[in-house]
């Protein structure tokens, strides 16, 4: 594991020295009389590169690992009863992509009780070959018996690299398997690519969505990453199925500390990460009440209304509708926004949409770097002057 290390001669001025981190990992050792590094350093490299030279130097530990025998780009079949959920499709689409670079296979793991036939369905969408484990003890999702055939696979096929969706159920169990293997795992990425020698580059928002962070883990297989829906392009069906599905023997000790009970299945609720037309309500919205106007355009479409984090914060809008990296990740036909700046949290959560309409008064803001089409005026006067004119056309037309 990579650590920094002090060369304590190299610093002349002890307080210039501890102000280099951001995470005041920096502190003077009365004690031992000397600047040390503390648990929580970050390895952020800032006080190597600012620091004075030779004072701060990166230490990695000699790992090697045999690339070679580390192959195929796996997608965890993420489902609900048998259920895939569409997530899984943008996964296969993408690790299809992925491994083309590389010449490696698509695998898909599926961990289910009775799922052959949506296992035999996965064919159809270009994965080489599914690793299924049907058994009755994975009727439900518990997290240890889960873990261990997920684990099991890796044992036995030993892919490069994983790929799951980043909802509840995966984010429960990418962590504990990849903890399992002493791997990286880069959660949220919003893109992804793949090195000529297998490095994954992961690629997602950090420190607040303040930066994009490009993340490899050269030194350890498999590698991790967790992808939100909505985010990659899904994979076609294909006319004819490919590749083969093979049956797994599911690992012997499937002891679990819990004990499913009961289930409930959770009311159907609509969500704007399905909506085809989206009107989006920023910052520049003044008063609660006129949200009114955004509402009324987004009726006019037939779409839904979504909010940036200000108006959540502002108690004006349910937390189920903001966009962005704290939000949910949308992909609709045409969005519209209104008075939205365009930070790096929220376009992260809508960069693939088919069309984007940006109304802002700021020439400048950063929306109109990921707009297709934009006003640059205030809200107050564009979208009544659009409704104005949306109904003078109907009136036209009928």
């Amino acid at each position: 594991m990579a650590k920094i290390i002090v060369n304590q001669e190299k610093i002349k001025d002890i307080d210039e020295a501890i102000k280099l981190c951001p995470f005041d990992a920096i502190e003077w050792n009365e004690k031992e009389r000397e600047v040390g590094i503390t648990a929580a350093c970050k390895v952020c490299m800032i006080c190597v590169n600012k620091g004075p030279e030779g004072a701060f130097e990166l230490e990695e530990d000699d790992i090697y690992i045999d690339k070679s025998q580390w192959k195929g780009v796996a997608v965890y079949v993420d489902h609900d009863e048998g259920q895939v959920h569409p997530v899984t499709h943008e996964l296969i689409g993408k690790a299809r992509e992925l491994a083309d670079k590389i010449g490696h296979p698509v695998y898909a793991v599926f961990i289910g009780s009775d799922i052959q036939k949506q296992a035999e369905d996965l064919r159809y969408y270009g994965v080489d070959e599914v690793f299924v484990y049907d058994n009755p003890a994975f009727q439900d999702f518990t997290i240890e018996p889960y873990t261990a055939a997920f684990s099991d696979f890796i044992d036995k096929v030993s892919p490069s690299t994983v790929l799951v969706g980043a909802t509840p159920l995966g984010r429960s169990l990418a962590p504990r398997v990849a903890a399992r293997f002493k791997t990286g795992l880069t959660a949220d990425c919003t893109i992804l690519d793949m090195k000529e020698d297998t490095d994954l580059v992961q690629i997602r928002p950090a420190f607040g969505g303040n930066i994009m962070a490009q993340i490899c883990t050269p030194k350890h297989r498999p590698q991790f990453a967790t992808v939100r829906y909505k985010i990659m392009d899904a994979a076609q069906r294909l006319d004819k199925a490919v590749g083969k599905v093979t049956n797994c023997e599911p690992p012997k000790n499937l002891a679990s500390a819990i004990r499913v009970l009961d289930s409930k299945a959770k009311e159907i609720e609509e969500d704007i990460a399905d909506a085809e037309v989206i009107v989006v309500a920023g910052r520049a919205i003044k008063k609660e009440e006129d949200l009114e106007m955004i509402h009324m355009l987004a009726k006019e479409l037939g779409g839904k209304v979504a909010v940036t984090r200000p108006l959540i914060e502002a108690g004006w809008g349910d937390p189920k509708t903001q966009i962005g990296l704290s939000g949910r990740t949308v992909r609709p036909k045409l969005m519209i926004t209104c008075g939205v700046s365009g930070s790096v949290q929220f376009k992260a959560g809508m960069t693939n949409s088919d069309y984007v309409f940006a109304i802002n008064k700021d020439p400048n803001a950063e929306i109109f770097q990921v707009a297709h089409y934009g006003i640059i005026g205030d809200v107050y006067d564009v979208i009544p002057e659009l409704l104005a004119k949306m109904k003078k056309s109907e009136e036209v037309m009928a």
